[in-house]
């Protein structure tokens, strides 16, 4: 026990490098291997596949890439864990003992059950929704059923929904036998899945001062070696590409999170007590992390189908933008006759330069999107009022795809439930089923805004910090030459975390992005609400802005479906800055 658990991870969504887990388990030693194949989206996508064909449900990538890399598993003895299951875990284990007999490997597969809900929404008041019945009802478990699998000595888990951590919790709780209440430990670990649970974001993916990561590799994927109190080190596999520094985990960290408490199934990280510091190279060594009871409540993930969406994008060149642009939209609105979509968006991306001395430079787009119930209104309908345009539109009429006949959307709503009725199931490779009972002891306070989504108040700038040389010279300057920042989603949500990179950059980044200044920044946040919390050991304020990203990524209209791009807006906006910190 006095040596670390090397937990890898080789996929951080369904769709992620093929390759990754041939090369994690060719790369060095590993203990574990884990892959994350499953987002809000992905579960709506299952879901229609399953509608299809009911064996369905599954990641069928994970299958293929155990095809190829099973056996180097089993002679590495890497022990595999993923949720790759989706909303058929029980079908995706029995696809691997069937792979594993004609391969002619000896791998005992389990899986956990229990996070699918669907049978019972009705029951669990899961059902009332404008948009009718859920597609998907899944119930984000623990790592406890992946602990069970484990110590009864399975080479392979899979699961449904769990919280991405928890195929880094579980195993480390089962190596290194923690208990149900050892709080800090699995709080430890739970930091160490998050920073893992997105793949190359932890090793400079995404990373806002790109430039300094080394990129004539791939980046590789992360390792945690986790140790017996919950610690960990943030690593890579030598002579890989990318890199492992305070700052790359930092991002991670603010990745999809809300307040400083942490809210999962096992545990409540908080994340205001993380400590980062350089190991040597590639190494980042987190310590210091406490956690408390879980809340009473568990997070369920609904989809819902919620109509049929379809979008055009028109190419508006040289002079009169704005006039071609309303041009566009009237001669769009009157095409449809008095019965529109019953949503219908217009977004204007880009400005032309003056005197353009590319056509590119001459060039703005305008997109639009439409939803409705009714899929004649978004296909030919609407494919049709943008086509006939083409030669009685404004000059220079161009697209920049041909008309589509448009496609089903989905609407992610997050519920929650009492944990008692959740049936959290580990069911070993022998098949025996034993049920998981929820945490001993939970948190007064009710559920925050979503298991492992991050829960706690909006905490106010404490303006503590003075500002360095406030009173002296300051330069107008984009706010990421002091600050760097990773956003995403979370349901209709988006977050932006922000971070300084020096005490003396903090010192003046906390009192100066307040709320209002946020708002500021960014005038599409201002009709939303906004909450700010300050995480002072990573130098950092995490800003969460509720609706901004509609009913989710398939259903929103927006540029940004998913707010990938809002941290790099944020950067990109001139603030005063004081010399002395640049």
């Amino acid at each position: 026990m006095s040596q670390p658990l090397r937990v890898g991870n080789a996929s951080g969504f369904y769709g992620d490098r093929f390759s990754a887990v041939r090369e994690m388990l060719e790369g060095g030693p590993l203990d574990v291997l884990t892959g994350d194949y499953l987002a809000e989206l992905t579960m709506l996508i299952l879901g229609r596949g399953r509608m299809k064909d009911p064996d369905a449900g599954y990641a069928a990538t994970f299958l293929r890439q155990m095809e190829e890399s099973l056996g180097l598993a089993v002679e590495r003895g890497t022990t595999i864990v993923t949720n790759a299951g989706g909303l058929n875990p029980r079908g995706l284990a029995e696809r691997l003992r069937e792979l594993a007999s004609r391969l002619g490997l000896d791998v005992r597969v389990a899986h956990v059950e229990g996070d699918d809900l669907l049978a019972r929404a009705d029951a669990l008041g899961l059902a009332g929704s404008r948009h009718g019945p859920p597609l998907t009802a899944n119930a984000y478990l623990g790592g406890w059923g992946i602990a069970e699998c484990l110590r009864a000595g399975a080479d392979v888990v899979v699961t449904g929904r769990v919280t991405d951590a928890s195929l880094v919790a579980g195993p480390a709780a089962a190596h290194f036998g923690w208990a149900r209440d050892d709080w800090d430990a699995l709080a430890g670990a739970t930091v160490a899945g998050h920073v893992l649970e997105c793949g190359t974001q932890a090793t400079g993916g995404n990373y806002a001062f790109f430039e300094e990561i080394y990129n004539v590799k791939a980046p590789g994927f992360p390792i945690a070696e986790i140790h017996a109190d919950g610690s960990s080190v943030i690593t890579k596999h030598d002579g890989t590409g990318g890199a492992v520094t305070t700052g790359t985990v930092t991002a991670q960290l603010l990745y999809e999170i809300g307040g400083p408490s942490y809210a999962g199934p096992d545990v409540t990280t908080r994340f205001d007590t993380i400590e980062l510091a350089q190991d040597g190279p590639d190494r980042v060594r987190i310590s210091g992390v406490r956690g408390t009871p879980p809340p009473p409540a568990t997070k369920v993930c609904l989809n819902h189908l919620g109509g049929h969406r379809n979008e055009m994008t028109f190419v508006l060149t040289g002079l009169g933008i704005e006039a071609k642009a309303e041009g566009v939209k009237t001669q769009m609105e009157a095409a449809f006759g008095g019965a529109p979509p019953s949503r219908l968006e217009w977004t204007l991306i880009g400005s032309a330069a003056p005197d353009p001395a590319t056509q590119g430079e001459a060039t703005v787009l305008l997109r639009c999107a439409a939803l409705d119930p009714d899929p004649n209104k978004v296909g030919r309908t609407f494919s049709n009022a943008a086509v006939e345009l083409a030669l009685a539109g404004y000059p220079g009429f161009t697209m920049t795809s041909p008309p589509g006949k448009g496609s089903p959307y989905g609407v992610y709503t997050p519920a929650f439930v009492p944990n008692e009725v959740v049936e959290h199931v580990a069911v070993t490779s022998e098949g025996t089923r034993v049920s998981i009972p929820p945490a001993p002891v939970t948190a007064a306070q009710p559920a925050g805004r979503g298991a492992a989504a991050g829960a706690g108040e909006a905490a106010p700038g404490t303006g503590e910090n003075p500002l360095p040389d406030a009173r002296g010279p300051v330069v107008r300057a984009p706010l990421g030459r002091v600050a760097g920042a990773r956003s995403g989603d979370k349901g209709g949500d988006a977050n932006i975390g922000v971070w300084a990179r020096t005490d003396a950059q903090w010192a003046w980044l906390e009192p100066f992005l307040t709320t209002e200044r946020f708002r500021e920044l960014l005038p599409e946040t201002r009709d939303h609400p906004v909450q700010r919390h300050v995480l002072p050991n990573l130098r950092a304020v995490n800003f969460v802005v509720v609706g901004l990203l509609q009913e989710g990524v398939s259903a929103s209209t927006r540029f940004d479906p998913q707010g990938k791009a809002l941290g790099e807006w944020l950067r990109s906006r001139l603030v005063d800055i004081p010399e002395a910190v640049l």
